[in-house]
This record gives structure tokens, C-alpha cells and sequence, in this order.
């Protein structure tokens, strides 16, 4: 059975996926929100960070979207969710594709902390994980 912290994380990527990324509501108070990678290495505190730096990073793309490709739970706090990043450019027009992962911890049924991974490679480095899942019994298929 899902835990309670990958049944929330699923429901907040199942809207990123949808292209809403609206709701804080899942969102701790002083949540940080980063990237590491890719076009822009930021981190902002808090949900109203959070919703400027979504606002800024959508607005240089035509159209973005995840698409998970796993759910693996590390331990009792963190979840991470293998992606499928698309997207092109608004004013270069180049289509972007890669690999990706989002790095969520829940606290108390709230997200303390995500960190967008833009290389896969680079996420399972930080956290000390093989690409085949070494997480134990951590692996959740999306």
C-alpha cells in the first residue's frame, strides 16, 4: 500500500503533468523550492517564492511538461520522481528533452523541500542511488 507521502506527492505531480501548477496547499510554510542544472540554478523560500519562480521559469517556455516515469520512495521523508522533462523554448524555439528528477521531502504531511533535478544522473549521484534502484525496496512504479 502507498504511503501517505507518495499519495501526495503523485497528486501534485499528476497537476504538473496537467500543466497546473496553481495549488500551495501541499506547501510548508518555508518550503524551499531549487534547481540544480539546466538553464537557471535558483532556490526560493517559501510558497510565495515558490509561485514567483514557477511564474519566471514558465513564462522563457512555450510549453513544459513532466512526465514521471517512477516514484521511488528513499526513506519516511523523501520521495523521488523520475521525469521525462519536455519542453521548447519560447524565444529560441529549441525542443528540450531529458531526463530529469524531482527530489521531494514531506514533513507532517507537508512538502519542506523540492529540488529539480534537470540530469538525472546528477540526482541519483547526490542521493547515492544506481539508475536500477539500489534504494532497498524503495522503487514504486508511476
Amino acid at each position: 500500500m502507498p504511503s501517505a507521502n507518495l499519495e501526495l506527492v503523485r497528486s501534485i505531480s499528476a497537476a504538473w503533468e496537467r500543466g497546473d501548477y496553481g495549488s500551495t496547499k501541499w506547501a510548508h510554510s518555508d518550503i524551499e523550492f531549487a534547481s540544480v542544472g539546466g538553464p537557471s540554478a535558483v532556490s526560493r523560500i517559501g510558497p510565495a517564492g515558490m509561485a514567483e519562480r514557477w511564474r519566471e521559469f514558465l513564462s522563457a517556455w512555450e510549453y513544459y511538461r513532466p512526465e514521471v516515469s517512477e516514484y521511488r520512495e528513499i526513506d519516511d521523508a523523501r520521495v523521488l520522481v523520475l521525469v521525462q522533462l519536455r519542453a521548447r523554448g519560447k524565444t529560441s524555439g529549441v525542443d528540450v528533452r531529458t531526463k530529469g528528477a524531482h527530489l521531494f521531502h514531506v514533513r507532517s504531511g507537508k512538502i519542506t523541500t523540492i529540488v529539480f533535478y534537470w540530469d538525472r544522473e546528477r540526482a541519483f549521484a547526490d542521493l547515492g542511488l544506481s539508475p536500477e534502484g539500489d534504494a532497498g525496496d524503495a522503487g514504486t512504479e508511476g
